[in-house]
C-alpha cells in the first residue's frame, strides 16, 4: 500500500490480506479481527503521511516519552549480552534508532513487524542499511528470544470493546508463540471519572491482562509503573 492509506489499495503481505479502504467498514460496524487489522492499518498510514517518521507519525506525543517507553520496555532484556529481538508495531523503526544510539545495535538482531505497509516503507526509508530488518506483517514470522510491542493496544478507534480485547488477546498469544524467553508490552491506566478520556482509547484494568498472561499463557509478569506516563509495563518471562 502506497503512503497515505489511498483507498482500493491491497496489502498481502507476510499474512496480511485485507483491502485497505477508507469506506470499507462503516464507522462502529467492526465486528471481527480483520476489520480490526483494516482499520488499524488505515489509521496509522495516515498518520505516517501526515507527520513523516517522527513521533507523531506513529501518534506519540514527543520523543522523550517514546524512549521512556523504550527503557521500560527493554528492562525486559537489559541485562543480556547478544539477544535476538521482535519489535511489534514497530512503526518507522524508532526502536532500531535507539538500539543503535546506545551502541546496542551490534548485539541485538532486531527484526521491525508493522501491520502497515506504509510504516514498513517508512521505515525502510530511515534505516536504507537495514531494510531487511523490517517486514509488513500481523505477527512475527519468526521466533525471537524476546519481543516488545510499545502502544500497539491504546488506540482501539471505533472498534467494539470486546472485539478489540479479541486483538489483545490474540496479539499476545502470538507474543508468547514466537519469544523464546520473554515479551514485555504496555497498556494506558485507567483515569479517575472527573477526568475526560477519549473513547477511542483503550485503559483496561491494571490487573487483566497480568491475571490473562499468567493464567493461559503460563507466564510470571513483572509490572512497572510509576515512570510519570498514565500506564503499566508488563514485562513477562517464562
Amino acid at each position: 500500500m502506497q503512503a497515505g492509506g489511498q483507498t482500493g489499495s491491497q496489502a498481502r503481505t507476510q499474512g496480511i490480506s485485507f483491502a485497505l479502504n477508507a469506506r470499507a467498514i462503516p464507522p462502529g460496524a467492526i465486528d471481527d479481527l480483520d476489520g480490526v487489522y483494516q482499520r488499524t492499518a488505515l489509521y496509522y498510514s495516515r498518520k505516517i503521511a501526515q507527520f513523516g517518521p517522527q513521533p507523531s507519525g506513529v501518534d506519540w506525543r514527543c520523543e522523550p516519552t517514546q524512549q521512556l517507553r523504550f527503557v521500560q520496555l527493554l528492562k525486559l532484556c537489559d541485562s543480556v549480552g547478544d539477544f535476538s529481538l521482535n519489535d511489534v508495531g514497530c512503526g518507522y523503526g524508532a526502536l532500531l534508532g535507539y538500539l543503535a544510539r546506545r551502541r546496542r545495535l551490534h548485539r541485538v538482531d532486531y527484526l521491525g513487524i508493522d501491520i502497515a505497509p506504509a510504516m514498513i516503507e517508512a521505515a525502510r526509508g530511515a534505516w536504507p542499511r537495514h531494510k531487511k530488518r523490517f517486514v509488513a506483517a500481523a505477527s512475527s514470522p519468526r521466533t525471537a528470544d524476546y519481543s516488545v510491542a510499545s502502544g500497539v493496544f491504546n488506540v482501539r478507534l471505533d472498534v467494539d470493546l470486546a472485539v478489540w480485547e479479541r486483538f489483545v488477546e490474540r496479539t499476545l498469544r502470538q507474543m508468547r508463540e514466537t519469544s523464546s524467553l520473554g515479551f514485555a508490552f504496555n497498556l494506558m491506566t485507567p483515569v479517575p471519572p472527573t477526568v475526560d478520556s477519549p473513547a477511542e482509547l483503550y485503559r483496561p484494568a491494571p490487573d487483566q491482562w497480568i491475571a490473562f498472561c499468567e493464567r493461559e499463557l503460563g507466564a510470571k509478569v513483572q509490572t512497572l509503573t510509576g515512570y510519570g506516563l498514565h500506564e503499566q509495563t508488563l514485562l513477562v518471562r517464562y
